[in-house]
């Protein structure tokens, strides 16, 4: 026993030895993919780029910030007079900026001001090992500027506060705070819709005043002569003063209304445009999971793995094909104003590669996929795929990364299952997104509701001068307010209440549903009226008299108005599939937009929607206005006691509106058991 114990000792070591290195061996060929293929943080993708340069401008905003501003927001930086750190990034829901600055600073080790920029204005500033007055220079940003003053001139104002030291910016934010705590400043841009008004106004002063200084004289002249007095102006008088207030007008107007643009975002160039399309694109040449490095990680290393592994598999199958995921932000602001379909069309151009496009946004955590040549019936996949699955459902909602790993995983499951097809499927060519230079650009006065103000104007002259035809306007006004008939179309986002009493909701209903009902003819010559119309009497168990009777819910008889209504607008010709979702009786909607539906102090809760011009508007220029405009029904409550929007206050039919006039009619005939 003793001889063998040192023999061990030596043995032990050898053993230990070879075991380490088969281990190093076989860890060597096992390849690191969780490793390798999982993206870069955030925080430290950010931190890289301000090592290269201490203002990093996003390519996702080139309709409100390019990134040829970037030149301008270092100038500024350097007034700081201490070391400035800017990142201009999208307004991102689930992350918390000032963490996210400090989690940058810890990154890139470099003491500082940093700044967070969004599409707004300066959204948070700290200072990290240097004396600089960071939250006093916000303070005076939010208070001095209007909402629309821009992310440039807010970051101006920002750095000149920060250079006057921390006693004189503290003193400068509290006068701040205490002159514009109840009045905000003046707004600086106005909208499309106040240029037409401006146009109109011009219009109608341009031709009432000179008409109404002829007929006032004409009248005035005529009782003279009936009088017998006699004349004491000249006859020219009245002409030459007509002529003189006209000409007035056309040479004060523009002075007075002198507005060019609705917004102080600079025109981007085309480089701008196509700076993120040839970055995604560039990246899913390379990995058919792209993830945006600007945003936070919404999948896991064993999720990126699995989604590799499913999309590989995929392409490997029969009638199988490419798939390519970009998990990509879609904003307003974008290149393609926030159009997954226009962004994956420009994506698929640049990849030169078919395949199916798709688009998660980890923002939203919406999930829409286009089909570029998979051989795979493309209605058919948007028809069957399970809105848990596009939109998901109130699990997703509530989670920060909008279970999106998950989500995906099930898209592969629902693609593996779905029926080939012997063609290639492709997808229709989007609508061109708006011009970047010109959806700025506000219209020049004497255009647009220009020439109809002409007409008003003298309307309204003619009014004036004479008691028959303000009668008339009375009855008339009088005969308008007793008739069922429904409103026109262009007066609906006017006159429409945001909280509806059940009796006009009654009312309403029953006049659009017997104007749609008697317009109509046959089925077979507008199926998509007919269609409107099927769905409306689904919703009163084929009785329209229903409409009219007290106890029929507030959302249906919301359904049916807005069904009836579409149903009216299809048998003009009108193809528009979307309805106002801020407030469904606004009628149609002219695009989608992210707005602002939450009024906390502090919540910058989103939804994207469709909205009508006046909304889009509001949303443009005044996004704090959108919560006030939305449609709340009665009989509802929240936990405050006020009424909760429409779209939270039920979970039949209307809910699904804001996808469509279409998955509207779907949605009713689902609920009623009717394919």
């Amino acid at each position: 026993m003793g001889a063998s114990s040192p023999h061990r000792t030596r043995v032990l070591p050898l053993l230990l030895l070879a075991l380490c290195s088969l281990t190093a061996l076989f860890a060597t060929a096992t390849p690191a993919r969780a490793t390798d293929s999982a993206p870069a943080t955030q925080a430290a993708y950010l931190a890289d780029r301000l090592r290269e340069n201490p203002v990093y401008v996003t390519d996702q905003l080139p309709r409100e910030i390019p990134r040829s501003t970037a030149p301008d927001f270092e100038r500024l930086a350097k007034k700081a007079g201490v070391p400035t750190y800017v990142l201009v990034l999208p307004a991102q829901s689930s992350v918390d900026g000032r963490q996210l600055l400090g989690a940058v600073h810890d990154r890139l080790g470099r003491d500082g001001l940093y700044v967070l920029v969004d599409d707004m204005a300066v959204a948070e500033a700290t200072a990290c090992g240097v004396r600089a007055p960071a939250d006093a220079a916000s303070t005076v940003t939010l208070y001095e500027l209007p909402y629309d003053a821009g992310p440039l001139r807010s970051f101006e104002r920002f750095v000149d506060v920060v250079s006057l030291g921390g006693e004189k910016a503290a003193a400068r934010a509290e006068a701040a705070r205490e002159k514009y705590q109840d009045d905000e400043p003046a707004e600086m841009y106005i909208g499309p819709s106040d240029r037409k008004n401006q146009s109109f106004l011009t219009g109608m002063l341009l031709t009432g005043v000179p008409l109404l200084i002829l007929l006032t004289a004409g009248y005035a002249g005529r009782r003279r002569r009936r009088a017998g007095a006699e004349r004491r102006v000249p006859r020219w008088a009245a002409p030459g003063a007509a002529v003189l207030t006209a000409t007035a007008i056309v040479l004060t107007a523009p002075t007075v209304f002198d507005q060019t643009r609705s917004s102080a975002a600079p025109a981007p160039t085309p480089a701008d445009l196509s700076a993120r399309v040839e970055r995604v694109a560039a990246g899913l040449k390379q990995d058919p999971v792209y993830a945006d490095p600007e945003s936070p990680r919404v999948l896991d290393a064993r999720q990126l793995n699995r989604l590799h592994d499913r999309i590989r598999d995929f392409r490997r199958s029969a009638g199988g094909g490419p798939v390519y995921v970009a998990l990509v932000p879609q904003t307003p602001e974008s290149e393609s104003a926030g159009d997954s379909m226009l962004f994956a069309a420009a994506v698929h151009a640049k990849v030169r590669q078919d395949g199916l496009y798709v688009i998660a946004d980890p923002d939203d955590g919406t999930i829409d996929f286009y089909n570029h040549g998979l051989r795979r019936d493309t209605d058919r996949l948007s028809f069957d795929l399970p809105d848990s699955v596009s939109i998901g459902d109130s699990r997703a909602d509530e989670a920060d990364d909008h279970l999106l790993g998950e989500r995906l995983d099930q898209l592969m499951t629902f693609l593996d299952k779905s029926r080939r097809t012997d063609r290639p499927g492709s997808e229709p060519a989007p609508a061109a997104a708006p011009s970047a230079a010109g959806e700025k650009t506000l219209p020049p006065l004497f255009a647009t509701d220009f020439w109809p103000g002409l007409f008003a104007g003298a309307v309204l002259a003619l009014l004036l001068s004479g008691l028959v035809a303000g009668v008339t306007w009375i009855v008339t006004g009088l005969r308008r307010w007793r008739s069922p008939e429904p409103e026109p179309a262009g007066l609906l986002p006017v006159t429409s209440p945001t909280e509806p009493s059940a009796s006009y909701l009654r009312r309403t209903a029953h006049a659009e549903l017997s104007a749609l009902t008697r317009e109509f003819t046959t089925p077979d010559g507008n199926p998509r009226a007919w269609d409107r119309l099927d769905a409306a009497m689904l919703l009163l168990d084929g009785d329209p008299d229903r409409a009219r009777r007290p106890g029929t819910d507030p959302a249906t008889l919301t359904a049916v108005v807005v069904l009836a209504r579409a149903g009216r607008a299809a048998l003009t010709g009108d193809t528009n599939d979307l309805c106002c979702g801020v407030n469904p009786l606004h009628g149609p909607a002219v695009s989608r937009h992210h707005v602002r539906v939450s009024t906390e102090a502090g919540s910058n809760r989103r939804r994207l929607l469709p909205v009508c011009e006046p909304c889009r508007d509001t949303a443009i220029a005044q996004p704090s206005g959108i919560p006030g405009r939305l449609l709340r029904l009665p009989g509802s409550a929240s936990g405050d006691g006020g009424r909760p929007p429409y779209y939270d206050a039920t979970d039949g039919p209307l809910s699904a509106l804001p996808g469509g006039i279409a998955r509207l009619v779907d949605k009713v005939r689902e609920t009623a058991g009717v394919h």
